[in-house]
Formats: structure tokens, sequence, C-alpha cells
């Protein structure tokens, strides 16, 4: 790779980290506020995302989505990450939010590995007890501890994400897929505001918020990453999402006046530690198969 298209993935890489951060930053801004409620954000944020997803992959150079792009069950797993996120949110920090969903993903994606039977050496077994250990002493009962649905939520919303970048790994036109997905995430939007009508509330700014999330943080946020994750390694492209719940954090500090509490450091350092061994033990134990 040339200098210049280091340069430029570095660039991109970067802006579509800010951009994952910004998802959480939006969702929290709207509720830290009671400017819109999670199920209206959810909706927003999804069709928002579809729109603008499926007007990027019409411009000159995008692939556009077929009708066998994506899968019913792939924009499901979508749909659950969206609005679990979303109501998870409601209670939860930014930079807690971030940390328990961001750890659900990649643990969800190396326990597949696993179950896949691919073979596993000491240094990342050691990373996973450690990442497991942190999301223990995260939610451990205390007084600082994040409230436990919320963090449910929260880890169910980063399952479904793990499964999603499960079924995606290897698409052939992972911008047209993922725009079909979001389409098809639309009906369950829909369905999710029938069931959400009689706790509808909605300002200007909540909606603004929502159409963040969808538009710039999801819909260009995603189409960034896909062109970052050419000049990307599998593994690199794993261990740069762990940035995303720092940049939230301070983020949250910065611009919403959350505390930071020594038990989501410790927390953090803990977890993301764990989950950056488990995805480079392969390097630290190079005799192992299928690693």
């Amino acid at each position: 790779m040339t200098a210049a298209a280091a340069n430029r993935t570095g660039a991109l890489t970067a802006l579509a980290m800010v951009a994952f951060a910004a998802n959480s930053l939006f969702n929290k801004a709207g509720f830290s506020g009671n400017t819109i409620d999670a199920g209206s954000f959810a909706i927003l944020r999804l069709i928002s995302a579809a729109v603008a997803l499926a007007a990027i992959a019409t411009l000159p150079g995008q692939t556009r989505p077929t009708r066998t792009s994506g899968s019913w069950l792939s924009a499901g797993f979508l749909f659950g990450y969206a609005a679990a996120f979303s109501f998870a949110y409601v209670e939860l920090s930014v930079g807690t939010g971030a940390l328990i969903l961001f750890a659900a993903v990649q643990l969800t994606m190396l326990t597949a590995a696993l179950w896949s039977g691919e073979a596993i050496g000491s240094y990342q077994w050691l990373g996973l007890a450690a990442a497991f250990g942190g999301l223990i002493i995260l939610l451990f009962p205390g007084l600082t501890a994040p409230p436990v649905g919320a963090s449910v939520l929260m880890a169910m919303a980063g399952i479904s994400w793990g499964f999603y970048s499960l079924r995606g790994r290897g698409s052939e036109n992972p911008l047209g897929d993922t725009a079909a997905n979001f389409m098809r995430s639309v009906p369950f939007a829909l369905l999710l505001a029938v069931a959400n009508a009689g706790a509808m509330h909605l300002t200007r700014p909540g909606i603004t918020f929502a159409l963040l999330s969808g538009i710039l943080a999801s819909g260009i946020g995603y189409t960034i990453w896909y062109s970052a994750l050419r000049g990307l390694s599998a593994t690199q492209a794993a261990v740069v999402q762990l940035t995303v719940p720092i940049i939230a954090s301070v983020a949250g500090v910065l611009l919403l006046a959350e505390a930071v509490t020594a038990r989501l450091g410790i927390a953090t350092v803990v977890i993301l530690g764990g989950v950056a061994l488990a995805l480079l033990g392969h390097r630290l134990n190079p005799g192992v198969e299928g690693s």
C-alpha cells in the first residue's frame, strides 16, 4: 500500500469511528433533554438511514442493491440492534452503553468462531476471560453500576449487531446489501410505530438528533467504513473498533457533562484490553491451527 493510500485509509477509518461514536451521542442527547422517545428515535433512524443509503447507492461508481441484495433475517437483526440500542440509552450513559455494545459485538463474533470449530490459543482464552471479567466488574451490583435492564438491552443490541456482522462477512456488495437490509427493516420499524403509538413523543430537536443518527452517523458513516475496509485486514478492522467506546466516553463528558466513574474506567481498560488480546492472540500463538 502506498503512503497516500495508507493515509486515506487512516483518515476514513478515523471518520468512521467518530460516526459510530456519534450514534451513541445522538441517541443520548435526544433522551437527556426528553426531546424524543426511544421508539420514535429508532424508527426515524432506520427509515432515514434506508433513504440515505439508497441515495448513496445510486451515485456513480456504486453498485445498486438488487432484489437478491440483503435478507429478511439480516434486516431482523439490524432492527433488533437499533431498537434495543435506543431503548437502552434511555438509562445508560454514552460511554457505558458504547462499552457494553462493542464488548458484546466482539464477544459474539469470537464465540461464533469458537463454536464453528476455529482453534483458539491460550492468549485468546486469556483475552476472552479478561473481557468477561471486565463486564462483571462493570455490571456487579453497587452504587455506580449501570441499570441491569438497560445493560441487558444494550448487550442484546451488541449480540444482534454481532450476528448481523457475521451474516455480512464475505458480501461482494456490502453497501448494496446494507442499503437493502435497511430498506427491509422499514416494515419492522412501522410495526414498532404502531406498538409505540401511545408513548410517542416528538419535538424538533429530537427529530433532528434521530435524523443525524440515521443519515450522518449510520448512512454516511457506514459508507465511509466500507471504503476504509478496503485497506484494513480483518484483525485491524476489529481492533480499531475498540476505540469507539473511548471516543464516545470523551464526547459524553465534554458535550453532555457525563461523569466518569472509577468502575467505568477500570472496566474499560480490562474489557478493551481483553478483547484486543483475544483478537491479536493468533499472532502470539502462531502455532495454533485455524486461528
